[in-house]
Order: C-alpha cells, then sequence, then structure tokens
C-alpha cells in the first residue's frame, strides 16, 4: 500500500481534502473544498464531487456521476434498540455511471444505485435499498431500509417510502405519498411478525398525498387517485379513489403502459 492515494490524469481538488492512502481516483476528477474520502474508495473517471461531501468506506462511484454540496455517501446506520431493521456489517455504497447526486443527501451504507440515477437535495436513502436505472428520487424524499426500487421509476418530492417495499418498473409516484408497514404502529413484539410494505407493480401510478396501507398489493398499470387511503390490494388496470378507496373505472387503453 502506497502513502498517498491513486490519482488518475488531470486531477483537481480544492483545500482541506482528506483522502485515505487506499483511495483510487479515475481521470479527469473534480473535487471542491474539504472532502473526506475514506479507505478503499474508488472513483471513476470523469466525475465531480462538490463542497464538504464525505464518502465513506469502500464507496464505488461510476463515471461521470455528480455529487452535490454537503452528501454523505455510504454511512453507517445507527439503529434503535427496537428497531426492525438488521444490524449487521453493511457492504459499501455503489453508484453507477452518469448519476446525479444532490445537494444534502444522504445514501446508506450497503445500497446500491443504477446508472443514471437522480437523488435530489436532501433526500434519504437507507441501507440495503437497491435503485434500478433512470430512476428518480425526488427533493426531500425518504426511502427507508430494505426497499427494491426498478428501473425509470419517478418518486416525486417529500415522498415517504417505508422499510420493505417493492416498487417495479415503470412505476409514478405523486409528491407526499406515504407508504406504511404497521399495523400496530410500533406497539407489542407481535408486529414484528406481520411487518410487511407494500408492492406497486409494473406501471402503476400514485396520486399526490395517497396512502397506502401495509401488505398491499398495487396492480400493474393501475391509477391511484389523489388523496385516497388504500386499504385493500388494487386491481391491475383498475382506477381506484376514495377514503377508503374503491375501484370507478378502469384505466384507459390510451394510457396503458404498453400503449406508450
Amino acid at each position: 500500500m502506497t502513502n498517498t492515494p491513486t490519482f488518475g490524469d488531470n486531477f483537481k481538488h480544492g483545500i482541506g481534502i482528506v483522502a485515505m492512502p487506499s483511495a483510487v481516483f479515475g481521470n479527469n476528477v473534480e473535487i471542491g473544498h474539504h472532502v473526506i474520502v475514506e479507505d478503499d474508495v474508488t472513483v471513476g473517471d470523469h466525475v465531480r464531487i462538490g463542497n464538504h461531501v464525505v464518502l465513506g468506506r469502500g464507496t464505488k462511484i461510476g463515471n461521470g456521476t455528480v455529487i452535490a454540496d454537503f452528501a454523505v455517501v455510504g454511512r453507517q446506520p445507527a439503529l434503535s434498540a427496537r428497531s426492525t431493521a438488521k444490524a449487521e456489517e453493511l457492504s459499501p455504497v455503489e453508484i453507477g455511471a452518469g448519476c446525479r447526486i444532490g445537494n444534502h443527501t444522504v445514501l446508506m451504507a450497503g445500497s446500491k444505485f443504477a446508472a443514471l440515477v437522480i437523488v435530489g437535495d436532501n433526500a434519504g436513502v437507507r441501507e440495503r435499498c437497491t435503485v434500478g436505472k433512470e430512476s428518480v428520487i425526488g427533493r426531500s424524499v425518504t426511502v427507508e431500509n430494505d426497499t427494491t426500487i426498478g428501473e425509470r421509476v419517478k418518486i416525486q418530492s417529500g415522498a415517504y417510502i417505508t422499510a420493505y417495499v417493492t416498487i417495479e418498473d415503470d412505476v409514478f409516484i405523486a409528491p407526499m405519498v406515504v407508504t406504511t408497514n404497521d399495523n400496530f404502529m410500533g406497539r407489542t413484539e407481535e408486529r414484528k411478525q406481520h411487518i410487511k410494505g407494500c408492492t406497486i407493480r409494473k406501471g402503476a401510478r400514485v396520486g399526490g398525498g395517497a396512502h397506502i396501507l401495509p401488505g398491499v398489493e398495487i396492480g400493474e398499470d393501475s391509477f391511484i387517485a389523489t388523496g385516497a387511503i388504500v386499504t385493500k390490494d388494487v386491481p391491475a388496470k383498475a382506477v381506484v379513489m376514495g377514503v377508503p378507496a374503491r375501484v370507478v373505472r378502469d384505466v384507459p387503453d390510451n394510457e396503458l403502459l404498453e400503449n406508450q
């Protein structure tokens, strides 16, 4: 091991950089001021990293990715004694090529982001999550642990994606949507046997401010109206609305994903 990091050609940096000797930087990398790069970090070619960024141990950053100011990538979680999340040593964060990570974002260790993912300002993604290529996690979105997000998913500002949720490809989630996974709301140990996030199937659309209860399955290409409270499974290609949400009609053929 050398006493200095490995730098590619045309490496540029600001003041106050702390980089461990095991870090590796590709060609044409630009780093701002007061950045911390921990052990075994790998940064690809043509990467731009803003000011006051922390790259946790082992983080891998793909070519052409941009990480904005004050982002924290690869943070290890601090769990409460009553947390349902697994306490374990987590693998490093992996960020694919061409991603955009916003200001003040926090990406926990153990999560993976495919190519061309966008994570908006002030968003947070917990441990053991996967995000498919070309997906967008909007400003101030929270994605809790052990969640799977497919490809080309759009999650808009302020949405809350609870732990253990599955979101398939081409799903649209409007601002301020809330998903839940615990009908006992943290009371009694029995709850741990029943905790389950929702499943949102391919091409479904969820309107602004909708609430989805634990374990509910949203069918493929279905449409959840604004403000709906979804208490039971939604059939494929159905439009639901109301409190509680009820089927009111089918999604028109010209709005189905297969016809776009």
